[in-house]
């Protein structure tokens, strides 16, 4: 029996039961019961509720006997009679409990011990309230209303960490598991000891873990200086390689996460994005507990290593996930995450080459095409565009914020990659060389009569349409006039 465990009057009425059953079962001849009370008497028995070994007098195991030997339920006439005052809290005044809610709501935080002693140092300080509750009383009444022990939060709360403090208040919390393998990946990120590096400057690098939901695998591992979305692209990237693509991904609501690259890739290679709540680190919680391991093993391995470096941190913790937490029994799932991964079922898909996987972390934006030059410019960087797409006036860019080496025009209906565009070299340009651009070949006339017509279709149309009004020309001819009139002067001299 457990030391721990409450008291119960079924516990008891079983245990007395069990003493004296087989008085019950085969009752004893005349003049044999006292014989046979003190042969109980003398016998060690498990005590039902603190564990330990006791023994009971005659006249209890007597009384035990005669209470359940006409009885229609033994257990119930062996079982403890209820307390008088059960139900009543007669340890703390309405007054004083009054007190002790206030306080709550004024410090959820408070542990149990610190409400008690509180109460204490007010009883102390006016004695009217006397007399001071106990420490099992205060914790029992706060027990019985649900007055647990909340998450300490700051002096003047968000109102995020306000609306999650009464989400986690009004809302059941459930734990969860996906049906598939590779259904559902964790993403998070954990601040770690400092390291120094090359230089010998001093850093506290930031853990990129990736964990499938329900095989428990740790996908892939990475240390690093900062939390950034390149770092976040950079190890997501490899998860990708070694494990497949997932169907949806959780994270929480990170700057990394949120990020332009971060939510396009996640968009373009069909991969669900799903967010925690504001404040919620509960709703991750697989990432959470393997928090606890990697600091409560293989960092505790590592604390003594000094100076500790980043790319031995690194290659550590990858020895360490492979060779240890991948291969051995998880509590929760009964056996180690990499058997469960490969028993399935699984519903992961093949990873994109390496350019299609590059391509799909950036950035789409629309530029306009500088005719003088064939120039776009993205970041305060200027990149050439080729000749062949000079035509473009709007232009669709793919590119990384935290590396414009290059950038990708690609098509704007398809996002199909037309070429890779460079950052301008003036310097290279400065060589005086220049390609002729191709023109577009003229229509060639098959003959004569095949020569188009030199008045357009619509002015075509506007005098046929005047013309079939069948009124003259409202104008009159000056100059035509004139030149009639001089003829006619000088055919008269003649």
């Amino acid at each position: 029996m457990s030391k721990n465990k409450e008291p119960a009057i079924s516990d008891w009425a079983q245990f007395r039961f069990s003493v004296i059953g087989a008085l019950l079962a085969r009752p004893p001849e005349k003049g044999q019961l006292r014989s046979k009370l003190e042969e109980l008497a003398r016998r060690q028995y498990r005590h039902p509720i603190r564990g330990n070994w006791v023994s009971f007098g005659v006249s209890t195991i007597e009384r035990w006997y005669y209470r359940a030997l006409n009885a229609a339920d033994p257990i119930e006439a062996l079982a403890r009679k209820p307390r008088s005052d059960l139900g009543q809290n007669t340890a703390l005044s309405p007054e004083l409990f009054e007190i002790l809610c206030k306080q709550y709501r004024q410090y959820p935080h408070w542990s149990y011990q610190l409400h008690t002693d509180n109460l204490r140092a007010l009883v102390s300080l006016e004695p009217q309230w006397a007399p001071a509750p106990s420490y099992a009383t205060v914790l029992r009444r706060m027990k019985e209303r649900g007055w647990i022990k909340k998450r300490s939060v700051r002096r003047d709360p968000t109102a995020g960490q306000q609306r999650a403090v009464e989400r986690l208040e009004q809302r059941e919390v459930r734990s969860f598991e996906s049906e598939y393998v590779h259904a559902l990946w964790h993403l998070d990120f954990h601040v770690g000891r400092r390291i120094v590096d090359v230089n010998g400057k001093w850093h506290t690098p930031k853990a990129l873990c990736i964990m499938d939901d329900r095989s428990r695998l740790c996908c892939h591992i990475q240390w690093y200086l900062d939390e950034t979305a390149e770092a976040l692209c950079h190890g997501l990237s490899q998860a990708f390689c070694k494990r497949g693509l997932p169907r949806s991904l959780m994270t929480d609501n990170g700057a990394a996460m949120l990020a332009h690259e971060t939510q396009n890739a996640l968009l373009r290679l069909g991969i669900v994005h799903e967010t925690t709540l504001a404040y919620s680190p509960y709703q991750n919680g697989k990432q959470e507990a393997f928090w606890g391991q990697l600091e409560g093993r293989l960092l505790a391995m590592l604390s003594r290593l000094e100076p500790l470096t980043l790319a031995f941190l690194n290659q550590a913790s990858q020895a360490w996930v492979e060779q240890e937490y991948n291969r051995s029994v998880h509590h929760e799932i009964a056996t180690c995450p990499i058997k469960r991964l490969l028993e399935g079922p699984d519903v992961s898909r093949r990873c994109p080459d390496n350019q299609k996987l590059r391509l799909a972390f950036t950035v789409l934006e629309a530029r306009s095409q500088r005719k003088s030059d064939g120039t776009i410019q993205i970041k305060g960087v200027r990149f050439e565009v080729p000749s062949r797409f000079r035509h473009f006036h709007r232009l669709h860019i793919r590119y990384q914020s935290w590396d414009l080496s290059a950038a990708y025009l690609v098509d704007k209906h398809t996002g199909k990659l037309l070429c890779t565009l460079f950052p301008q070299d003036k310097i290279k340009n400065a060589n005086q060389h220049r390609r002729r651009l191709q023109q577009a070949p003229a229509p060639v006339m098959a003959s004569t009569k095949d020569a188009p017509n030199p008045i357009p279709p619509l002015l075509r149309k506007i005098l046929a349409d005047y013309a079939a009004t069948g009124l003259a020309p409202a104008y009159l001819p000056k100059e035509e006039s004139n030149l009639n009139a001089t003829d006619t002067l000088e055919d008269t001299d003649e």
